[in-house]
């Protein structure tokens, strides 16, 4: 498969993996800062040097501890993170950065879409009615129904989608994760007292562990439980 043709806008923003040089290659979801719960998920994943490990964005804000997440992160050099909502409120300082003064640079850093083979990583998602190269940076952070938006009201992008590509993202928070045959949805919400999900690209096996406790109260109607049709 040819890569993909994303906008100026975003392919200045794309990092690219060949997955034949890995062993394993991981994606986990939303941390917002449970960091304990990344120690756990990682131990139980016990990825080697040899593994891919990559993260759909949102390690920040809301929970206990966002610097903590993102020096976890950035420290491994078999992790990435592509950059999230959250992430992008602090590159652009559309909230107080002063919390995340130690961290604003390994933030910048973040792709905003990795593709590893037909695999590919964003945050929020793609409008299934669109090529790729009409998506605007904004786009795949925000995207969850079609036509775009960024609410909970569906119908969802990713009941629509069917390829080519397999999309592996966050944002849109579930009870439990999203696998079908073209994308998976790992934010189990962690930080609102579910869980922390990884998904083995190579196996199609996910883990997950238990949120230690609610670090945020969220309404129910903005947790979705839906499968794949």
């Amino acid at each position: 498969m040819s890569p993909p043709e994303f906008s100026d806008s975003v392919e200045a923003l794309h990092r690219r993996f060949d997955p034949d040089q890995y062993d394993g290659i991981y994606v986990v979801g939303d941390v917002h800062g449970c960091i304990d719960e990344l120690r756990t998920l990682w131990a139980r994943l016990d990825p080697s040097a040899d593994d891919l490990v990559l993260f759909v964005g949102d390690l920040v804000r809301k929970g206990p501890d966002s610097t903590a997440v993102v020096e976890f992160v950035h420290q491994r050099e078999n992790a990435v993170s592509v950059r999230g909502n959250n992430e992008a409120k602090i590159i652009h300082e559309r909230i107080d950065t002063d919390p995340f003064a130690g961290i604003e640079d390994a933030v910048a850093s973040f792709p905003l879409v990795v593709t590893v083979g037909d695999a590919m990583v964003v945050h929020g998602g793609v409008d299934p009615t669109r090529p790729l190269r009409a998506h605007s940076p904004d786009d795949l952070l925000e995207m969850r129904s079609v036509p775009p938006s960024n609410g909970y009201d569906g119908p969802f992008w990713f009941q629509q989608y069917d390829g080519p590509r397999r999309i592996c993202f966050g944002h849109t928070v579930l009870g439990s994760p999203f696998v079908s045959e073209h994308a998976v949805g790992l934010d189990t919400g962690c930080v609102y007292g579910g869980s922390l999900t990884a998904y083995d690209l190579r196996s199609g096996d996910v883990a997950s562990v238990p949120a230690e406790a609610t670090y945020q109260q969220r309404s129910s109607d903005k947790i979705l439980d839906v499968s794949p049709e």
